[in-house]
């Protein structure tokens, strides 16, 4: 049983641990002639590139991905293409400090995979965490940067709109800021706020959580499928596997809970364009399971970050209690880099539906239909 492999048509599957010598992944169901570049993949790995502000990891890695394998360069234009076979991506470590770890290689870092690692395996990479880093997630970013070219005319976007108890002003939203402060923070006020916040929590030898949202646009009608191939249940899956994440929403999510079926209803009226209307979207673009066309939305929530300089009460793996201190270079809110991972998952799985729904059914339905058909 392996489980490093992601999606069913478009799947990736990712090796390499966070002080191992490189990390990487096989990208496969790529469709060919597609333009591809590695500039297109550094230019998402660049956003989630570690050490780039105080408020993340000072760990330097310039996170080069090399394209190994899957392109193919047509002499007469120079355009790089996929071929449709498998791509190999690779990033090597170049900054890795394994010393950091030697002092609490036996002690289980509270809120860590290092105890759940050894109770399934006998054995954990305590270098780090190994393939429980959030060092493993940059694959995923750059498997992700393939995923976007697949859906014609799809844009995700995603941007931290919480951290710890403070929540973004969503009057003052602007996409055009996400990428102008170190909190991929689209409330430009808040973002000020999360500076001092944030110096605060770093400087009291503590971390915070943070609260991630994704917009997906331009996503056709009729992804996803009834029963168990839901549109919204393999989202939630996607982002409930990355790192820290701890909580999904879809839409509304459980704000839902608190709203009439007269409010929660999204009403619909034909377009100018011969196509529904939405009046709202509370469903955040998923119906039973199923793309409505509309904008889709998701969430998800991330712990603090585990690896913390407070001292903390644990065991080591020999049944003894200790304390144990992280020393080391780890990000005080993992949640903002967690904005292109957040993206890319979504990205995937999006690429993963519309695969399979042109295999499916090919061009879909024609709508409306005719009375009496």
């Amino acid at each position: 049983m392996s489980f490093n492999t992601f999606g069913h048509l478009f799947r990736f599957t990712s090796f390499g641990e966070s002080h191992g010598a490189a990390i990487g992944c096989v990208v496969d169901g790529c469709p060919p002639r597609i333009p591809l570049d590695q500039k297109d993949i550094q230019r998402e790995l660049d956003r989630r590139r570690p050490g780039q502000s105080r408020f993340t990891t000072q760990r330097q890695e310039p996170d080069a991905v090399k394209i190994m394998s899957g392109v193919f360069t047509d002499e007469r234009t120079g355009t790089q293409f996929t071929t449709g076979t498998p791509i190999m991506l690779l990033i090597e470590n170049v900054d890795q400090r394994s010393k950091d770890y030697s002092e609490i290689k036996d002690k289980y870092r509270p809120g860590h995979a290092g105890y759940t690692y050894d109770i399934k395996y006998g054995i954990h990479d305590y270098r780090g965490g190994g393939r429980a880093s959030a060092r493993e997630t940059a694959v995923r970013v750059a498997a992700g940067a393939i995923a976007r070219k697949i859906v014609p005319g799809l844009t995700v976007r995603a941007a931290l709109v919480q951290m710890g108890p403070h929540k973004i002003d969503r009057s003052r939203w602007d996409w055009s800021a996400v990428d102008k402060n170190p909190f991929f923070c689209p409330d430009v006020k808040q973002a000020e706020f999360f500076e001092g916040y944030l110096d605060g929590i770093r400087k009291a030898g503590s971390s915070c959580g943070a609260v991630i949202e994704i917009v997906a646009e331009g996503v056709p009608a009729g992804l996803g499928a009834p029963i168990y191939a839901k549109l919204d249940g393999d989202l939630a899956s996607a982002l409930m596997g990355i790192n820290a994440a701890k909580g999904v929403e879809i839409g509304d999510g459980f704000a839902a809970v608190a709203m009439s079926g007269i409010e929660n209803a999204d009403e619909m009226r034909m377009g100018n364009d011969g196509k529904p209307l939405f009046l709202s979207n509370h469903a955040g673009g998923i119906l039973g399971g199923i793309s409505t066309g509309q904008a889709i939305v998701a969430r998800f929530a991330v712990k603090p970050t585990s690896s913390i300089l407070t001292p903390r009460k644990t065991v080591d793996r020999y049944g003894r209690d200790t304390d144990v201190v992280t020393k080391g270079r780890h990000d005080p809110c993992v949640g903002i880099r967690a904005v292109p991972i957040g993206e890319a998952m979504v990205a995937c799985v999006l690429a993963d539906h519309y695969l399979m729904h042109r295999g499916q059914v090919g061009e879909g339905t024609a709508w409306p239909f005719k009375p009496g058909a």
